[in-house]
């Protein structure tokens, strides 16, 4: 008798869990599991490079370190800029010393000294003059030869022409530089501080400045590193500037059109799920196209590249991290 019990509960047990089974199989069947669609945060990163060679001189930022815009981060020591510039300097001085000679014109002593010259001539335009007159007169009464008469009077010309020419001499010392000398100075001048102004711009440019606030998340160059133009000295990462991006199969697509909200959960953040805006929607490549062995109806799959955008600040969030739809 009671073998024939236990023999009757084990077979209701054998049933009760073959039920169960059935039941659950049918739960799943009904209810499947949420399919996980994995992706990867990013952000924005800035890579920091000089604009002029030269020495890395001083680093004014450590790893970790938080910096805003505009901060200065490093200095790039160039003598060769350094010498440059003092010769744009040099350069400039000279034409500007020759700018302010045009305008000021001759010196007073100058102007003196072409006005004793031109009284000369005036004095001997007079001497010459008599001595014309005399000679006319004895010549018109045959006295003396033509050959005399037309020797004073050449003289006498001559007198006159110096004349004319110092008192032209006096008049522009007196009036001064030209005004196209002046403008040709002046243009002179421009030209330097042109040069200087490239220069001062490498100067400014040997100082790297932060694009953006962000931390400093690698350095690359150490102190005394001699580094071209266009080498990278750090990076800072703009955290504020954050996405996740993800590569889901079309058929996986569902509501993740540009502009729709989901939720995204971060594992290394804990539990809660993240609300962001889907930004991008974009078929990927061939090679990311799931191939199907075209059996029971089967096609193949195109992979799409979603990229979604935070709707809020997420504290502790970087890149690298999984990023996780529960579709």
């Amino acid at each position: 008798m009671k073998e024939n019990s236990k023999s009757l509960l084990t077979g209701l047990a054998v049933i009760i869990a073959a039920v169960g089974i059935v039941a659950l199989v049918g739960l799943f069947a009904i209810h499947p599991q949420k399919e996980l669609i994995t992706g990867e945060a990013d952000a924005t990163e800035y890579r920091v490079s000089n604009m002029v060679p030269g020495h890395v001189d001083t680093i004014y930022v450590k790893e970790g370190d938080y910096v805003k815009k505009g901060d200065t981060l490093a200095h790039i020591a160039s003598k060769q800029v350094a010498a440059k510039m003092q010769q744009a300097t040099a350069v400039k001085s000279a034409a500007s010393a020759q700018s302010r000679k045009a305008k000021v014109g001759a010196r007073d002593q100058q102007k003196q000294m072409a006005y004793q010259v031109w009284q000369k001539a005036k004095a001997a335009v007079e001497v010459y003059r008599k001595s014309y007159e005399r000679v006319k007169g004895l010549y018109e009464k045959g006295v003396v030869s033509a050959q005399k008469f037309d020797e004073v009077e050449a003289q006498y010309k001559v007198a006159q022409a110096d004349c004319a020419a110092a008192e032209q001499q006096y008049l522009m010392a007196e009036e001064g530089a030209r005004r196209e000398d002046i403008d040709a100075a002046a243009a002179l001048v421009n030209q330097a501080g042109g040069a200087v102004a490239e220069v001062q711009s490498y100067l400014d440019d040997s100082y790297l400045i932060a694009p953006s606030d962000g931390e400093v998340v690698e350095i690359f160059a150490k102190l005394g590193d001699l580094i071209g133009t266009g080498s990278p000295v750090m990076s800072i990462l703009n955290r504020d500037d954050s996405w996740m991006f993800f590569a889901v199969r079309e058929d996986l697509l569902g509501d993740m059109r540009t502009g729709d909200t989901i939720e995204v959960r971060l594992p290394a953040l804990g539990k809660e799920t993240h609300p962001c805006q889907v930004r991008k929607v974009q078929a990927m490549a061939s090679y990311a196209t799931w191939r199907a062995t075209k059996t029971n109806g089967q096609y193949d799959v195109k992979s799409f590249d979603v990229k979604a955008v935070p709707l809020e600040h997420i504290d502790g969030l970087r890149p690298g991290m999984t990023a996780i739809i529960e579709n």
